[in-house]
């Protein structure tokens, strides 16, 4: 699995996982202190992908999702 193809996957589950809390974009970013538009780029497919694990973190704890969960194909 190459940088670009971890990130996509990291990215779609973020999605999938926010989606099945029923928490919008605004919302997240609000609970993990970021800009909406931050939250946007991370979940939008031709979205430039550049976030830490601090950031990833964060996103699981607001989303109440163990982290390890993002980082898997199901």
């Amino acid at each position: 699995m190459n940088e670009d193809s971890i990130y996509e996957l990291i990215s779609h589950n973020i999605k999938k996982y926010r989606k099945k809390r029923g928490i919008t974009q605004a919302k997240l970013a609000e609970m993990v202190d970021l800009s909406h538009e931050f939250i946007r780029r991370i979940e939008s497919p031709k979205g430039k992908k550049n976030f830490s694990i601090d950031t990833i973190y964060r996103i699981s704890v607001a989303l109440e999702v163990d982290i390890d969960k993002f980082f898997r194909k199901k």
